[in-house]
């Protein structure tokens, strides 16, 4: 008999095989964490991304085979994916021009820009159509073949759709709606404090103008429709694969379902399965928005009962020479030491002085190393 969290797991796959088009890896772009961008609709803040990280519309494949390739004349993107170490948030940029832009209805007819994200790359299926073996296409709970093996397509819903990986249907722009449909059974996921959005625009329906969004999201390992207090982050960390897929779905009527789907993916089933989304890697910060030099260090405790503490220098840019000051009179120029305190620990003061060919630089953590 398959449980609920055996529905949630079925199909995942590893992070080798859980991504589409393997010769390409997208990048996004890492913000110090003095220069996180605010969502307000602006692009100023997104001036110090390289032009390496934009994805373009040329990148992108119209797999409902409407046009060969995209006209910038009537629809131009360009997106860019940003993240700040320590916070487990992916940030997007998405700037459009658009020669007729389809916003004025409240369904799901609206220029959208569609996003799926896997957070720890696992694959697999996200919505509930995508565990087939395991819902009954009548959606009674039973089947001929297997009749205690099945599920009803309600069920299904509830205990996987959005659960593993989340899909996120942006409209842009959102007229009298919310800004997103989170294409989930954990809808609380498009709400603060797991997700933000701004607009900046000055067309009506049916109109040409650029469209500027600005939002950020938070990618879950498991998002439940029971809310936050069973939901796990997706921990973001430098040089990680994610993925992440994209589609730009472009309305030219209001009245009649002419529409193009542009996608990043090479298969349109993207938004279902994750084992199809794209490679995108945490890029660490930018050489040129570092510091020429900057002592860093980070500890942990070993062993406690013989008060053996691990030191691991962090330091930015090119260190010849590290001295730390333990806090209890002994030192040592070692990289990465390990120090045994001799007796109890609460209000110690450890220094690391570290030197390169840019100079000095000092880090001091005041009481943070405590031992019993």
């Amino acid at each position: 008999m398959l449980t609920l969290a055996m529905v949630v797991l079925m199909g995942g796959a590893s992070p080798a095989r859980a991504l589409d088009r393997p010769d390409v890896t997208f990048k996004v772009f890492q913000f110090p964490a003095d220069k996180i961008p605010r969502v307000d609709g602006n692009t100023d803040d997104w001036a110090m991304v390289p032009d390496d990280y934009s994805i373009r519309m040329d990148q992108f494949v119209d797999d409902e085979g409407g046009h060969t390739k995209p006209d910038p004349t009537t629809l131009d993107v360009k997106i860019r994916v940003g993240w700040v170490k320590g916070l487990n948030r992916l940030y997007f940029l998405y700037e459009a021009y658009d020669d007729y832009w389809d916003f004025g209805q409240p369904g799901l007819q609206n220029d959208t820009f569609e996003i799926a994200v896997d957070g720890d790359a696992s694959g697999g299926p996200l919505i509930d159509k995508g565990h087939r073996e395991i819902w009954t296409p009548d959606g009674v709970g039973k089947s001929a073949a297997t009749p205690d093996d099945r599920i009803s397509v309600t069920a299904a819903h509830w205990a996987g759709h959005g659960v593993s990986a989340q899909n996120y249907h942006i409209f842009t722009p959102a007229q009298d709606k919310d800004w997103c449909m989170a294409w989930s059974s954990a809808t609380w996921i498009k709400e603060l404090p797991w997700a933000n959005a701004a607009t900046n625009y000055a067309f009506k329906p049916g109109e040409a103008g650029k469209l500027v969004l600005e939002f950020w999201i938070t990618p879950f390992d498991y998002a439940g429709p029971e809310g936050p207090q069973r939901a796990v982050e997706s921990v973001l960390e430098e040089n990680k694969i994610i993925g992440l897929g994209m589609a730009v779905i472009d309305y030219d009527d209001a009245k009649k379902r002419d529409r193009s789907f542009w996608n990043l993916s090479r298969h349109h089933t993207m938004y279902g399965q994750a084992s199809e989304l794209c490679a995108f890697k945490l890029m660490p910060v930018e050489p040129s928005l570092l510091k020429p030099i900057e002592a860093r260090w980070t500890w942990k405790v070993v062993d406690m009962d013989r008060r053996l503490v691990a030191f691991k220098d962090l330091s930015v840019g090119r260190i010849t020479a590290w001295k730390w000051d333990f806090g209890d009179g002994e030192t040592s120029t070692d990289q990465n030491p390990e120090h045994a305190y001799k007796s109890a620990r609460g209000n110690t003061v450890v220094v690391l002085d570290v030197e390169g060919p840019a100079g000095k630089s000092r880090r001091s953590k005041v009481w943070d190393v405590q031992l019993k």
